[in-house]
């Protein structure tokens, strides 16, 4: 039986990149003696204050963010400061969705993650 804890972050004047590899290891588990790259043991992360986070550097105004359709012209950019704005839940979740492993457990770890205002 996994016993799964809760561990609550506050975002406010946390830097971006390193929050991100910090809640990317207590989703994986890594904090726990038992840890095994094959299994989930990973605990609940509940994040507040994201509108608080920040980057170093002049990251603010070089970083953007890309979607595409698929379709010709389908190109969508988005800056950092539009998406903080607007939903900075998005940011933290992709830069921790990158952190984790690329196999069949990160959907799971990454339903752990949630974001309180």
């Amino acid at each position: 039986m996994i016993k799964r804890e809760i561990h609550k972050i506050d975002a406010t004047d946390k830097i971006l990149g390193r929050l991100a590899s910090q809640i990317a290891r207590i989703l994986m588990g890594k904090n726990k003696v038992e840890y095994r790259h094959d299994q989930d043991f990973g605990d609940f992360v509940e994040v507040s204050n994201i509108g608080k986070i920040k980057v170093t550097g002049h990251k603010a105004e070089v970083m953007a963010y890309y979607q595409y359709s698929g379709f010709p012209g389908g190109m969508r950019k988005t800056d950092y400061k539009e998406k903080l704005a607007k939903k900075p839940e998005d940011i933290l979740k992709e830069a921790v969705y990158y952190m984790l492993p690329k196999n069949k457990l990160s959907n799971g770890m990454m339903k752990r993650l949630k974001f309180v205002n």
